[in-house]
């Protein structure tokens, strides 16, 4: 089931970006401790009007008989059932004053209405009772605001909660409470400690207001009521370590499990192994996605690298072999028999080993040509002119060969430096000549959709064979070794053209086979 859940949840995860994932992250971590004192504020908030809605309902109850028990009230009938006026709590201690302590009674010289002292004493066993259980203090009070009891006159008259109850509101007001003493150490981190929350309600009998229930009760205390719901505050914190959890698993899928999986790919590529490179998890932020994606090109790029090096070691080892093997052979003759031999025969075992050395110092120099075509880097702010080169090639060519070209007006220069589209031009004319052919001839066309300048290149020369067009390419491959030829020439152009940011490719002629070798050559314009 959990893993069921997994891939439920891997298949619909959101390509993040590493700063979201992060961002998301610490602002969570830093919004917990905000999270929770919110939550205790609004945990009080709720304890202090858990505190006025019994007061409420204490009142109600009691207000309620004390007029059913009114000296001179009519019976007590039964209300409508649909007519309901439900009181909500107006509490709020982030908004409601807090008034001060409630002062004593003040004497005064009038006596409490004598209805008001009889309901009271009817109402004082209740009271008591009630009290018992919810702690509260009740008073009674006549309609001028003076508490019904027998004895001396002493009056609330001026408190702004019985003048609200004595105009018929029922009000709850928040007083200190001058008897209130910390009982634990932390106390003071909660804001209802040292407050009382007092209620008025008016005792209504005919619709008049005869008297008004005076009540207060002391909130319960925010470490109390924690302590009282520990369970369920249990089960929030918990929660939030859940939360805590799950952020440690989005960081780990999304950042530390791709780069761990990344890092052990590095270290089998450095040391040899071939391992395929993983795919970049669903769940890992887009950066990483974007490194994996980097990381698979480059290993390629590695590979097609060592491949090309163990070849090209290959092949420079069977080229150089051949020559050193004769000069070699050459050698011994000569030591063995040179002073029995003729001079003619001599100096043919000489030339021929003049021959080889020659071949093995122009090997040289073309695999110096090629590394450096291979190892150079296309200068962004070289430029070349097409027709130049063309108009100075065609003019260094010997009698009996023609370069011709067709270049549109207004062709853009080349983004390379000139010296590189040279070379490239020069190679490619020396391996029409080299081939036979009498003409060669360079047709150009911008394509600015792609920033590309597109140039073929065609002789009239006998061609490449159909066997031949796949090797064309291969360093060392050629057609023409009996008469000097290297295989060198377009395997240096090739690598000149991909410094360059071009492509270079070998196309069908339009006179079809032995018609001539035909090519396509594409390289980056300079911006205008």
């Amino acid at each position: 089931m959990i893993r069921a859940a997994k891939e439920w949840l891997k298949a619909r995860w959101p390509r993040l970006s590493l700063r979201t994932i992060v961002f998301a992250t610490l602002f969570t971590v830093a919004a917990l401790p905000g999270i929770a004192a919110m939550f205790l504020r609004v945990y009080e908030n709720t304890l202090v009007r858990q505190t006025e809605a019994e007061l409420v309902a204490q009142g109600a109850a009691l207000a309620a008989a004390a007029a059913a028990g009114w000296p001179g009230a009519p019976p007590a009938t039964l209300p409508d059932p649909s007519d309901l006026t439900p009181e909500v709590p107006t509490i709020d201690l982030s908004s409601t004053p807090i008034l001060p302590e409630r002062p004593a009674p003040r004497s005064v010289a009038a006596a409490p209405d004598p209805q008001a002292r009889d309901a009271g004493a009817l109402l004082a066993p209740i009271a008591a009772r009630t009290r018992q259980v919810t702690l509260s203090s009740i008073i009674l009070l006549d309609r001028q605001g003076l508490i019904a009891t027998q004895g001396e006159a002493l009056s609330h008259a001026d408190l702004p909660e019985v003048r609200a109850a004595l105009a018929g509101r029922p009000t709850t007001v928040l007083r200190r409470n001058g008897e209130y003493r910390a009982g634990y150490d932390f106390e003071w981190l909660s804001r209802a400690a040292a407050l009382r929350v007092h209620h008025a309600r008016p005792v209504i009998v005919e619709g008049r207001v005869v008297g008004v229930l005076l009540l207060s009760r002391s909130a319960r205390a925010l470490f109390k009521g924690i302590y009282a719901d520990r369970g369920k505050i249990a089960f929030g914190i918990v929660a939030i370590f859940g939360v805590l959890v799950v952020l440690s698993g989005v960081l780990s899928r999304g950042i530390v499990q791709p780069v761990e999986a990344l890092a052990r790919a590095s270290r089998a590529l450095a040391s040899g192994r071939e391992e395929d490179i993983p795919d970049p998890p669903r769940t890992a932020a887009t950066e990483i996605q974007a490194l994996y994606a980097d990381f698979a090109r480059m290993a390629e790029a590695i590979e097609r690298r060592s491949r090309y090096l163990r070849d090209f070691a290959h092949a420079v080892s069977h080229e150089f072999k051949t020559p050193l093997a004769a000069i070699r052979g050459t050698i011994e003759i000569l030591a063995d028999h040179g002073e029995t031999m003729a001079p003619d025969e001599r100096r043919r075992f000489l030339a021929n080993a003049d021959a080889d050395a020659a071949r093995l110092s122009m090997l040289t120099a073309r695999l110096l040509e090629l590394a450096r075509a291979d190892l150079g880097a296309n200068d962004p702010a070289a430029r070349a002119d097409l027709g130049d080169i063309l108009r100075r090639q065609a003019d260094a060519c010997a009698a009996g060969f023609a370069v011709a070209a067709d270049l549109p007006p207004g062709l853009p220069p080349l983004a390379m430096p000139e010296a590189a589209l040279d070379a490239i031009i020069g190679a490619l004319i020396d391996n029409a000549r080299q081939a036979g052919a009498k003409r060669i001839a360079f047709a150009a066309q911008a394509l600015p959709a792609t920033g590309m300048a597109s140039i073929t290149i065609e002789d009239d020369g006998p061609g490449i064979a159909p066997g031949d067009r796949a090797r064309v390419f291969e360093p060392f491959f050629t057609t023409r070794r009996a008469s000097g030829g290297s295989g060198l020439g377009l395997p240096i152009v090739l690598s000149l053209v991909a410094a360059a940011g071009g492509a270079l490719a070998l196309a069908e002629s339009d006179a079809g086979e032995g018609g001539g070798a035909r090519f396509v050559l594409r390289l980056p314009m300079a911006a205008q």
